[in-house]
């Protein structure tokens, strides 16, 4: 039974090809996943801005304090 054989260059270009994909995928991932924290921290960004009070300065004293 012959054996199978493909030439160092055919193994190199499917070896290649394989890597190629698996870079295209895991970029991909990556994006997706860093829109959705985007999307979370512009969220709890809002979120925390309106539970802070907002600070002004005391003209006669000179520091600001929550009103």
């Amino acid at each position: 039974m012959p054996a199978f054989l493909l030439s160092p260059l055919v193994k190199w270009s499917l070896v290649a090809v394989g890597g190629a994909m698996a870079v295209h995928w895991v970029v991909k991932e990556v994006r997706r996943v860093n829109e959705e924290l985007d999307a979370r921290r512009a969220r709890a960004r809002i979120r925390d801005q309106e539970r802070r009070p907002m600070l002004r300065r005391d003209p006669a004293t000179g520091e600001y304090r929550p009103g």
